[in-house]
């Protein structure tokens, strides 16, 4: 019989997490745990404030749908029983690693892909002074892709530190909504001058029909965007590349589904994250295996993150040891 246990659990950082919404010290998550005979499978979905989650709703969403997974509702069941969000993300991904240990395969095996090798993945440069951000690039020297977070208050010097620091990595610039259309307009000819690799949701995900008539000079990520395959119509002529992240999309299950739905339609993809532990990034592996451009460095702002976590080096990320997540 099985038996479904949520719960919250924070993860002090190991510095401040500034972006233009805002600065996080701890990594506030819901745990959920689905235990049936033997076997028992984990999941971890990161509540976001943007989207009007909370710790409280992600368990009271949880704790009204713990009947119907207890008497065995499937995953496809699952995106009809609860919303697109993270409190669906965390059950999902704790029924896909019960499926795998039940079966004693990996999600990898199951999904008919090999085994998950390592692989490229963005480190990020949080907001700061020209000067800091700088620092921060060269401390991560040799890295092949940087994430740069920026506002509207000097993006331009931000960005420009950045690259002069890292003069051969990728670049992803990522303002989080908070350039005005008169700012992307300037600055796009700059970033591709500085040869940025990605703009990601540089304006509000409310304010963005004009991007339709709008040619950039580098590619836009929708990220607040796009949640689920339903935002794909909409977002297909703004954007050119679609932000997968498994706590909008609401699990595995339905990440998958965007990431096939937006690559048919011609759309590349980013595999991201939110900061949470390596329990949270372990699923997104099977997407970032699909994706151009990976973000998954959530766990190296932690403190201390969950034992057996996933291990980063010199901008690479390698899966985690089997008994986190998703292997027997």
């Amino acid at each position: 019989m099985r038996t479904l246990s949520a719960q919250h659990d924070s993860f002090a950082l190991n510095r401040p997490f500034r972006i233009a919404r805002g600065t996080k010290t701890a990594a506030d998550v819901v745990t959920v745990t689905i235990r049936d005979g033997a076997h028992s499978g984990r999941g971890e979905g990161v509540p976001y404030a943007r989207y009007g989650e909370s710790i409280a709703g992600a368990l009271a969403q949880i704790d009204a749908a713990r009947g119907a997974v207890e008497r065995g509702a499937s995953r496809s069941e699952l995106l009809v029983l609860m919303p697109a969000g993270a409190a669906r993300n965390a059950v999902d991904c704790a029924l896909w690693d019960l499926e795998a240990r039940i079966a004693g395969s990996s999600v990898s095996a199951l999904l008919g892909q090999p085994p998950l090798i390592p692989m490229a993945c963005a480190l990020t440069v949080v907001i700061d002074t020209p000067a800091a951000m700088a620092q921060a690039a060269r401390e991560f020297a040799g890295a092949p892709l940087l994430k740069v977070k920026v506002d509207a208050h000097d993006p331009e010097a931000q960005v420009r530190a950045v690259r002069a620091a890292a003069p051969h990595a990728a670049l992803i610039v990522d303002p989080n909504e908070s350039w005005s259309r008169t700012l992307l307009t300037a600055l796009d000819p700059l970033m591709a001058e500085l040869k940025v690799a990605l703009i990601e949701q540089p304006v509000s995900a409310d304010d963005d029909d004009w991007l339709v008539a709008f040619t950039p000079g580098v590619p836009i990520c929708a990220d607040e965007a796009v949640h689920t395959v339903a935002d794909l119509e909409r977002i297909a002529a703004r954007y050119q590349v679609v932000n997968v992240k498994l706590d909008k999309a609401g699990g595995l299950t339905a990440g998958i589904e965007l990431a096939a739905a937006a690559r048919g339609r011609g759309l590349g993809l980013m595999a991201g994250c939110m900061v949470g532990s390596s329990l949270a990034m372990a699923p997104a592996l099977q997407i970032a295996r699909r994706a151009a451009f990976v973000d998954l460095d959530g766990p190296i702002f932690l403190a201390a993150d969950r034992a057996g976590g996933l291990s980063y080096a010199e901008g690479m990320i390698a899966p985690p040891a089997h008994l986190l997540w998703g292997e027997p």
